[in-house]
């Protein structure tokens, strides 16, 4: 009996470190500009010209390179924002948008797209990552781009 209560307080002790254990890492969850890297927080806007840019320039290459195809993206509308880190703080800054863009082939298409901090070209500079409803092919970011976004 006495081996008994024994096993049960030292079953207690266990489980209740345990779980005090989860909640401390739980709790410790710091925003990205605590980490290591550091992030800023500093995303470009939507409608920044380096973005836009990135995005035409990404897409007309993979249409050629991967669909043989020459279409282009010949304009925006003004681009709206969906969201700012609504992944939560402690996530790679993240900013979501949305626009319409007129196609070479005389065709508007909405296009989502977000912009991360520090995920360009070998981490140097924002990231771009994009999707043109009607377009995305191998459905990388289905169903219909709702992936992309927030």
């Amino acid at each position: 009996m006495r081996k008994f209560g024994l096993g049960f307080a030292l079953l207690a002790l266990v489980c209740g470190a345990g779980s005090g254990a989860l909640a401390q890492v739980r709790d410790h969850d710091p925003p990205a500009e605590f980490r290591y890297p550091r992030f800023t927080g500093a995303v470009p806007l939507c409608g920044d010209a380096l973005v836009l840019s990135e995005l035409s320039y990404s897409f007309a290459g993979r249409e050629a390179e991967f669909w043989n195809s020459g279409l282009a993206i010949e304009g925006y509308y003004p681009p709206e924002e969906i969201g700012y880190r609504t992944n939560g703080l402690s996530y790679i800054p993240r900013r979501y948008c949305r626009t319409m863009a007129l196609f070479n082939d005389g065709v508007l298409r909405k296009v989502v797209y977000n912009v991360a901090e520090a995920q360009g070209f070998i981490g140097i500079g924002p990231g771009v990552t994009w999707c043109v409803e009607g377009l995305d092919r191998n459905h990388a970011f289905s169903p219909n781009c709702r992936a992309a976004g927030p």
